[in-house]
């Protein structure tokens, strides 16, 4: 006689991770819209068959990423693996700091926020306005067409972190190219450890010539203030460089290319970036663009240090969490029944784009700052600015940590 097999309590979860909306790309998954209005948290099945908690409002979120239970720190029991391609790190491994919790993180960030205060990013404003006229130069000079992606979007916040930490601008698809795999979602944990052992050897050797030839960069000030007086390791300051060099340029390249996408789909609010002299209505359009495509889908994870409630749902210690920063921004609760809607007029303070809490993403005002300068540098320079395929057929980067593009055809 057989025996029927006991059925699998997950398999009436949802998987994680959940796809944007196939009817407007831009748009968070749309089971997200029912989870706010509901449940508020949910469980989802990861890969592997584990569990996670999804949390999806606003409030919750903002919440949650401010409270000492819950931990970010990868190395702490039951912290989940989203992807394959995730790794719990093992002894021989060094942690950045963004993924352990204080007094560590708030130790070693503070090393570095004085080099991201709205002073010194809009310091580098000259400088950047340079990067852009001449990705610019570049990208007109061999006709009338061109891979935006490739030839504006990644190109000038690559270049601006190098000048930031000094390192060549010329290994520009060395770094391109392995940042992008740790954001990869299909890679396995072995592929995604080789490229972040390729950056961190990478970093270890510049590190080292700043310690024979330093100079007035970031690097050089991270060796010659914390590594040389014994505040900081070189073996810690490895993965402080390299969260440094793949955030500085990873995000803001795809927010640049998404946003000028959107943009082209909203040809009336373009015309508002495009043709306006007041630098507060740009930053106030970037602040809504940012809060509209909100691109780190499935980056801030967590787990529960201890038991406490989210939004009336108890988590138990040893639980993962998934903040959904996307569905947060356009909850109703925070913007009101057009949340789903680009408007660059809008105020869209206390969006989640850059996060919450202790952790909020460190490099946030240089992301702005580029952002500012790029988009309207980009349609002043090209008012014929245009799709030069379907909207229908654009790459959408829907397998990676990271929402974007592959490519973005454009012509003028």
């Amino acid at each position: 006689m057989t025996t029927q097999a006991e059925p699998d309590p997950t398999a009436e979860l949802p998987a994680f991770p959940q796809e944007r909306s196939a009817r407007c790309p831009f748009d968070p998954p749309a089971a997200y819209r029912d989870w706010r209005q509901t449940a508020g948290l949910r469980k989802a099945r990861l890969w592997d068959g584990s569990q996670v908690w999804m949390v999806t409002r606003y409030e919750d979120i903002r919440t949650a990423l401010r409270d000492p239970r819950v931990s970010a720190d990868v190395r702490h029991p039951g912290f989940p693996r989203v992807a394959p391609g995730s790794r719990i790190p093992g002894p021989e491994d060094e942690v950045g700091f963004a993924r352990t919790d204080d007094p560590r993180h708030a130790e070693h960030r503070r090393m570095l926020t004085r080099f991201f205060t709205v002073k010194s990013t809009e310091s580098m404003r000259q400088d950047i306005e340079d990067v852009v006229r001449g990705n610019l130069d570049r990208m007109t000079a061999h006709g009338r067409s061109a891979d935006l992606v490739a030839e504006f979007a990644l190109p000038v916040p690559s270049e601006v972190i190098a000048r930031l930490l000094d390192v060549p601008y010329e290994d520009h698809v060395f770094f391109q190219e392995n940042a992008r795999k740790l954001f990869d979602l299909t890679l396995s944990a072995a592929e995604v450890r080789a490229a972040s052992q390729a950056l961190a050897a990478y970093l270890l050797m510049h590190l080292e010539r700043k310690e024979r030839e330093p100079g007035d960069d970031l690097l050089s000030r991270l060796v010659t203030e914390r590594i040389a007086t014994g505040e900081l390791t070189r073996r810690q300051a490895v993965p402080m460089a390299m969260a440094l060099l793949v955030a500085g340029h990873e995000t803001t390249a795809t927010m640049i290319a998404l946003g000028t996408l959107v943009l082209l789909r909203h040809p009336d609010q373009l015309a508002l970036v495009r043709d306006t002299d007041d630098p507060r209505v740009v930053a106030g359009a970037v602040e809504e663009i940012l809060r509209h495509l909100t691109i780190a889908d499935n980056v801030i994870v967590r787990v529960a240090g201890e038991d406490l409630t989210i939004g009336g749902q108890l988590v138990r210690a040893g639980e993962g969490l998934v903040f959904s920063l996307p569905s947060g921004n356009r909850d109703e609760a925070f913007l009101g029944t057009d949340a789903d809607a680009l408007d660059v007029r809008r105020p869209a303070t206390g969006h989640l784009a850059f996060g919450y809490g202790p952790h909020q993403c460190l490099g946030q005002n240089l992301a702005r700052v580029e952002l500012q300068i790029a988009l309207p540098a980009l349609l002043r320079r090209l008012p014929t600015l245009r799709l030069a395929i379907p909207f229908e057929d654009v790459a959408f980067r829907r397998d990676a940590a990271l929402y974007g593009l592959n490519e973005l055809p454009v012509a003028w």
